[in-house]
């Protein structure tokens, strides 16, 4: 960046330049500042080694290194296509160019794990980066020098990240020397002399030379030299600026630093541009009207206001629930009845703050108070309470920890370590980086939390809970210096230098090593021998690489094993003999093992006497984040920018060793492709709410008094126990009978835990109860958005539901008392008949609405037969106030009004397909009652059983005749859509079957599991035939994705090259040295040995067979492409489904084997294939309900969701209606597949994919004899076809020439192949599993692969025109094969078991299935659409 100093008082930020002169030019004054004048903090500082009044030319970063790959956060001119964007409501679909879309390239392949070594340093690049980060952050930089070096030894690493290492310690070796953490003189010899030895001996001619390194020694050598050493390094650093360059120096140098700088070189030009003034962001505090706020008396609040009482805790007050209050303690402050909305923004935000920074510090404050009051009273350390032990624990696990890292600090220093110490060395800087008083809080808060969760009385899985801390720890760590005290200059401007210069990192990570294979000729960084090439002067962003498994696990171990050992609780026991009181102090937790599937676990089992504490109390947790806001959320700008204020929360939910969707998201955010997706967030996080005060009340008294009222479970349940058989001695009778006892348990358990749970939501919907709050939203990886906070929200179960309203009310009007009484006949359950009829339904019910509403818990009850009772309990109280008002329609409502679509993901299989047949079964299409899909498909089936009973005599069919009606298909027809496996599809009706006919083994002699899989496979024929375009769809997208699953890209083809070239060059330098070895005796060959040389014998045939499969696995390993798509408003989507490689830790509790998962593991195939169909509906159906809250946003209505639910007020129903048709109809209209290929074409145009043919065909036969002739390994035969595919591809016409004639599988395959010589890719992703899978994997249910190749059998020929001959196939087979199956695994899908043969492919894809005649603008005209 050129800065002219003519139009430097244009600048928005001041600029301060040193301009450098050429020998042809005069020498130009030093202009300096007065000593009176002051530079704003925010000053830009840049270096400038060009004339003054050149004009500017900005360098991109692709004019700089070359690289042409097509990278979302390239910074060129990607917004040049996107102006006009500007002008297009947020609302309506923007154009979406599908040769420009999101693309990242893979991780660079890393060198094999290496041994750790004497120093304790480990040779994993993860573990490496992690604990050089660690170091840098403890200032331990003589550790994270001997981290770098080992680094470099291993190789491996891009340039910038070599940089980015580099200059975090230059960063931290300033920071020491200004601190005075060094001497400027040691022994006559200067603090930072092996720091200028560094940068000359493994920065300068080795790394592409950046403005930031010279900004970085220019201030070293100002803060470590003096005299002639300093002129001389500081015009030796300047002499290496070429000139016309700019130098943007962030923060590194001073207004004085560069002042110096200008007096030690005078060649240099300093210059001042003022700037315009920059307003600072108030800091909001709590001024003399908030604290009267809080301090006003209850004397002064309306009359109508009175505190409700307390909710009675379940069994007694445990310490989650003295937590939970504590957390939400803000609120006693505030009066009844004042809302913390009417204070300012400021004051707000400020409350907000206090809310979530409730963390840590409190939870220890409070646990040494409620220790001193037991203390006081006597009950210390003999009160067998949690809440006594609570602050021993922390007080003896903090001194441990405290010894653990004195420990770890003297086995660092130790010359010669034993296997502790080492395990000690790598985790020092780790344990540094926060207290021991703060690690030992979240340690215990962490593993209570997990124990509850996980359930008290069972054993949690020692790698469970060692992850568990581990993460917890670091987040703790990662948050708590997010929220520190740092100057908000110093902030904006680091986060300024990290977001300009993260891009370019990611774009060059994987251009380095490519460069450094082929010799450096395409990397102008990497040929800057002489350090002048500077590849840009943008500063790198900071490093901050997330703890690898391998190190949670040990860090993890190391925490729990000190915890353990501290950890105890009092344990009192009657004496047997006795009979007296006995305590003793036992540990709380204990280490053993237990055999789960056959194998020995370890695990982590709480003591009896902690778990029946813990019984009795709700999960303890830190709640702060989990808590509504009470300020409109921040909006959404960055990964994490947005939400809570201080509490980091990312965009997209995604797991920690799940980077791929993190690294799209980020890049899509670059280029401006999440507008419209972190909008909609802003617009479902805007919307205010409130606790419904009338529901409350009825609900909190309902609570206290203990009895099960709606969805509220007793306090003590009328559970009885099942009666002891008579003959205890009968093996099965007592088996019965302890099924039924336990039983008996698990259900108890679970209603106690469902009440510990309500009593959470219930105490911060009290708290909450006279405020007005907000949820914050994110995303799933699909897209679809969630509520962050956990308890309480509007996507909870109906008593949460029932207790929100919008916070904002509006006039019923014309139509909003029709709704309101529509809304009533809905959640009671009266929603399948007209709009009409559930109107006339409310009328006729509006005594009983009233007597809700004057006696809910001791009238007639009619709310709680609702479906949704809390919901209607709601509304009666809504619409009872509305009639009781003078002019009802100008009555304000506040009651959220719901439109739910009608299995709203067939909706958008239906309107992909064109099948009318189907979009009619789910109201896409006009008409005069609503649709139920579900009853259309029940009566499909019950026909076609019926069928099968009348006509084949088919014992199944006859056991279910009669038997199939609405209930027993629902389920499974809603989640076919989302893929639903016959395995759960099966047990959806199994459960079903069960519950209405609790006695059909007996009645019928039959098994209901096989009843069930029957009707399964009835069931998904009936979804065939109703929605045969939209299956049609279905396989097409399991198509395309089984081909992506299995395909290798351009980069993966190219290294793939290299490493065959590597091995030939290797074997040509091997028989080189042979021949060359004179001294060597060369063995005499026979004739008939020479002859097996040129025709080898049949055993060294099959060697070759071994060695080419063996080559086929290790080249599946490399299939790394997951699926990615684009939907409709632009987010790019990434499924995250990759092997996992066991890896066994040594910790010092046990050998752990943990799942390793990063971006460089083979994508899991099966996994990718069967979810990619369901995600990308859910993309869509995200994407309908992100546009149409866009547009309520700008129509000016209240707008919430649950995924295909939509709420407004009732007054504002119809235009929202109007709004979810044109939104469904806008993303349908367009050509959806079709850009969805045209996508996939573009992104994985260049790569090769793995087909499948059957080896019994012509097409198969050709491939074998060609194979027999010329014997390649997979390797050459992948390589034959990639040169193929090149010269076919030649603009020289002999080349072309050359590729066609050019015989490879894939050339027999274009002359011979037809379409049943190929195996789909779907169904070859899905027979390769079945021939892999583990007996578990196998063994869910004896029976199932059976019914599922008869089902599989039958879509190979077309259910829906096939429907009556699938079932004669299916007749007595299903009865004569049922138990054959669990033995023959192929029954009766023969095309499993087909011999087959491999040929690599371009990969392309199929054409789409042609779409039915379904009009989407039909859907204009829907009224049941949504309702």
């Amino acid at each position: 960046m050129l800065v002219r100093s003519r139009v430097a008082t244009r600048h928005t930020l001041p600029v301060r330049t040193l301009l450098t002169s050429s020998s042809s030019r005069h020498p130009s004054r030093c202009l300096l500042p007065s000593s009176s004048s002051r530079v704003p903090a925010e000053t830009q500082r840049f270096l400038n080694t060009g004339p003054v009044l050149r004009p500017s030319t900005k360098k991109t970063y692709r004019a700089l290194v070359g690289f042409e790959r097509k990278l979302a956060t390239t910074v060129t001119e990607q917004h040049i296509e996107n102006a006009p964007l500007d002008a297009i409501p947020l609302y309506q679909l923007r154009p979406i160019d599908v040769t420009n879309t999101v693309q990242v390239p893979d991780d660079l392949p890393r060198p094999p794990r290496g041994r750790m070594n004497q120093s304790g340093i480990p040779g994993d690049h993860a573990e490496l980066l992690s604990m050089f980060d660690a170091c840098i952050k403890v200032g331990r930089l003589e550790r994270a020098a001997m981290v770098a070096r080992r680094l470099e030894e291993l190789g491996g690493l891009s340039v910038l990240e070599m940089l980015q290492i580099h200059h975090a310690y230059l960063r931290a070796r300033i920071a020491r020397i200004e601190m005075g953490g060094e001497d400027v003189e040691t022994s006559g010899k200067s603090a930072g002399e092996d720091v200028f030895s560094l940068y000359e001996t493994r920065i300068h001619g080795v790394l592409p030379a950046r403005s930031e390194t010279i900004g970085y020694m220019l201030k070293l050598s100002l803060l470590c030299c003096t005299g002639s050493k300093l002129r001389t390094r500081v015009n030796r650093f300047m002499s290496l600026l070429p000139e016309n360059t700019t130098m943007d120096l962030g923060d590194i140098l001073s207004s004085e630093d560069l002042a110096r700088i200008a007096k030690i070189s005078p060649s240099l030009t300093y210059t001042v541009a003022e700037p315009s003034p920059i307003e600072p962001e108030p800091a909001p505090k709590i001024n003399d009207e908030t604290a009267q706020f809080f301090n006003q008396t209850k004397s002064s609040i309306d009359s109508k206001s009175t505190v409700p009482p307390e909710v009675l805790a379940t069994t007694q007050k445990g310490l989650g629930l003295t937590s939970l209050k504590k957390t939400i303690s803000l609120f006693t402050e505030v009066p009844d009845g004042r809302d913390i909305s009417s204070l300012s923004p400021a004051e707000r935000r400020e409350i907000q703050s206090r809310l979530e920074k409730d963390t840590i510090d409190a939870a220890v404050d409070r646990w040494r108070k409620e220790s001193q009051a037991m203390s006081e009273m006597g009950l210390g350390l003999s009160s067998p309470g949690l809440n006594a032990r609570l602050f021993e624990w922390h007080t003896d696990l903090q001194r441990r920890i405290s010894q653990e890292i004195k420990l770890a600090v003297e086995s660092e220093k130790r010359q010669k370590k034993t296997s502790d110490d080492l395990v000690r060395s790598q985790l020092t800087p780790y344990l540094l980086q926060s207290t021991p008083d703060r690690l030992a809080a979240v340690v215990i808060l962490s593993l209570l939390s997990l124990v509850s969760t996980y359930g008290v009385d069972k054993g949690v899985p020692l790698t469970r809970v060692v992850h568990h801390l581990a993460s917890s720890v670091e987040e703790d760590i990662r948050v708590y210096k997010a929220t520190q005290s740092i100057p908000k200059e110093m902030a904006r401007t680091q986060k300024a230098r990290e977001q300009k210069a993260k891009t370019l990192l990611k774009v060059a990570k994987a251009r380095d090593y490519y460069a450094a294979k082929r010799g450096g000729q395409e990397e102008p960084a990497q040929a800057a021998n002489d350090g002048k090439v500077f590849s840009s002067d943008l500063p790198l962003p900071i490093l901050e690489p997330r703890w690898p498994a391998t190190t949670k696990t040990k860090f993890g171990a190391l925490l729990l094993g000190a915890f353990l050992d501290t950890a105890k609780v009092t344990v009192v026991r009657e004496h047997p003999e006795t009979k007296e009181l006995v305590s003793q102090m036992q540990p709380a937790f204990s280490h053993s093992t237990q055999l789960r599937r056959g194998k020995k676990v370890g695990v982590i089992v709480p003591n009896r006497a902690l778990v029946d504490i813990l019984k009795t109390e709700p999960r303890v947790e830190v709640l702060a984040r989990h808590l509504p806001m009470v300020v409109e959320p921040e909006p959404w700008t960055k990964w994490e920018k947005g939400g809570f204020i201080e509490y980091p929360t990312s965009v997209v939910r995604a797991k920690a060793q799940e980077k791929d969707q993190q690294i799209y998201t980020e890049a899509a955010i670059e280029r401006g492709d999440m507008e419209q997706m972190m909008k909609g967030l802003d617009v479902l996080g805007q919307t205010a709410w409130r606790i419904n005060r009338k529901v409350f009340d009825v609900m909190l008294e309902a609570w206290n008094n203990g009895a099960e009222v709606a969805n509220i479970p007793a306090v003590n349940p009328n559970l009885p126990m099942p009666p002891e058989p008579e003959n205890l001695d009968d093996p099965l009778a007592r088996r019965v009978w302890l099924k039924a006892v336990k039983a008996v348990e698990n259900e108890k358990g679970g209603l106690h835990s469902q009440r510990c749970f309500m009593n959470f939501q219930l105490e911060i919907a009290r708290a909450f109860r006279d405020q007005t709050f907000f949820f914050p939203h994110n995303l799933d990886f699909r897209g679809r958005a969630y509520p962050v906070p956990t308890y309480l929200n509007h996507m909870g179960a109906d008593h949460m539901r029932g207790l929100l309203k919008f916070a904002k009310g509006k006039p019923l009007g014309t139509n909003g008392l029709r709704w309101l009484k529509i809304h009533l006949a809905n959640v009671y359950g009266f929603d399948k008949a007209s709009l009409a009829e559930r109107e006339e339904f409310a009328n006729e019910n509006l005594q009983n609405a009233l007597d809700s509403v004057r006696n809910p818990l001791n009238g007639n009850g009619w709310w709680l037969k609702a479906e949704d009772p809390w919901q209607c309990l709601a509304t009666c109280f809504e619409l009872t106030d509305a009639l009781e008002h003078p002019d009802p329609t100008k009555f304000v409502s506040h009651l959220p009004i719901h439109q739910d679509g009608t299995c709203n993901g067939l909706q958008h299989y239906a309107a992909l397909g064109g099948d009318a047949w189907g979009a009619e079964q789910v109201n896409l299409i006009p008409g005069e009652r609503p649709a139920d899909v579900y009853s259309a498909v029940a009566d499909i089936v019950a026909k076609r059983i019926d069928h099968d009973a009348d006509e084949l005599k088919l014992d199944l069919a006859v056991a279910l005749k009669g038997k199939i009606v609405r209930k027993v298909v629902k389920q499974t027809v809603m989640t076919n859509v989302y893929g639903v496996t016959r395995t759960g599809a099966r047990k959806q009706i199994l459960k079903q079957l069960d519950a209405l006919y609790p006695t059909i083994e007996a009645d019928t002699g039959i098994n209901p599991n096989v009843l069930a899989s029957y009707c399964t496979s009835k069931v998904f024929d009936a979804l065939s035939s109703m929605f045969k375009g939209a299956h049609d769809i279905q396989k097409w997208l399991g198509e395309i994705g089984g081909r992506v699953c299995q395909s290798l890209n351009a980069e993966q083809l190219r290294r793939i090259a290299m490493e065959e070239q590597d091995e030939v060059e290797h074997q040509q330098a091997q028989q080189a040295l042979y021949e060359a070895d004179s001294h060597r005796p060369r063995p005499k060959k026979a004739a008939s040995d020479e002859v097996a040389i040129m025709a080898p014998k049949r055993k060294s045939k099959s060697l070759r067979a071994v060695k080419n499969e063996s080559t086929l696995e290790a080249l599946k390993e490399k299939f790394l492409s997951t699926i990615v798509w684009t939907t409709p408003l632009r987010m790019p989507v990434v499924q995250p489904y990759r092997n996992t490689a066991n890896r066994v830790i040594a910790t010092c509790l046990q050998n752990l084997s943990l799942m390793d998962t990063n971006r460089s593991d083979p994508v899991n195939r099966r996994k990718q294939l069967q979810a990619f169909p369901p995600n990308f509906i859910h993309s869509l159906d995200a994407s309908h309900m992100m546009l149409s809250a866009l547009e309520s946003d700008e129509r000016g209505l209240t707008f919430a969701a649950v995924h295909d639910s939509f709420w407004t007020h009732a007054s504002d129903v119809d235009i929202m209606s109007d709004i979810i048709r044109d939104s469904f109809i806008r993303i349908h209209e367009e050509d959806v597949i079709g850009r969805l290929k045209r996508e996939f074409e573009a992104r994985f145009g260049d790569s090769v994919y793995l087909a499948t043919v059957v080896k019994n065909t012509p097409a198969g036969k050709a491939i074998e004899d060609w194979r027999k002739v010329f014997r390649m390994t997979a390797r050459q035969e992948l390589l034959l076809e990639v040169k193929r595919l090149k010269l076919l591809k030649s603009e020289v016409p002999s080349e072309r020439l050359e590729g066609e004639e050019m015989v490879t599988p894939a050339s027999i395959l274009e002359k011979l192949g037809s379409p049943d010589s190929m195996v789909g890719a779907a169904e070859a992703v899905e027979a390769e599993a079945d021939t892999t899978a583990t007996p578990e994997d196998g063994m869910e249910d004896g029976m199932e692969h059976g019914m599922e190749g008869e089902a599989d059998a039958t879509e190979l020929l077309g259910e829906g025109e096939q429907a009556d001959e699938s079932a004669q196939v299916s007749g007595k087979k299903w009865e004569k094969n049922l138990f054959s199956a669990r033995k023959d695994k192929s029954f009766p899908n023969n095309t499993t078991q087909q011999q087959k043969v491999t040929v690599w492919l371009p990969l392309t894809f199929p054409d789409i299935p042609a779409k039915g005649d379904f009009d989407i603008q039909m859907l204009r005209q829907s009224k049941y659409f949504f309702s």
